[in-house]
């Protein structure tokens, strides 16, 4: 009865590490595949978000979630007039675009 308690309680142990270990693995894998996301921003809005100095583009990190998603719907439905924005908008699902936002509210500025 001993053994068998001492073997059940080692086998819940384990499968406890191994969902541990692959939610953290998800994790992961979500915030690379943000990064990858976040990537084609980076010829206009700079790396991860931040611009250069003196930038005629603003600056995209450390701006709250909330912003980004509606300033990000507003270029998708021509609300909000851009040059090049309105179009690449147009391209990007809402999870996307959430995803996004997400990732540029993270960084610092």
């Amino acid at each position: 009865m001993r053994n068998t308690s001492a073997l059940l309680c080692k086998t819940l142990f384990a499968q406890c590490l191994l969902v541990c270990f692959f939610q953290a693995q998800a994790q992961e894998s979500e915030k690379l595949h943000q990064r990858a996301n976040a990537a084609m921003c980076a010829n206009c809005h700079g790396s991860e978000g931040r611009t250069v100095d003196k930038s005629a583009v603003p600056p995209l990190a450390g701006l709250p979630r909330d912003y980004l998603i509606q300033q990000m719907q507003s270029f998708k439905d021509g609300s909000r007039k851009a040059t090049v924005m309105h179009q690449i908008s147009k391209g990007l699902s809402d999870s996307q675009i959430t995803s996004l936002a997400d990732y540029f509210a993270t960084q610092s500025r």
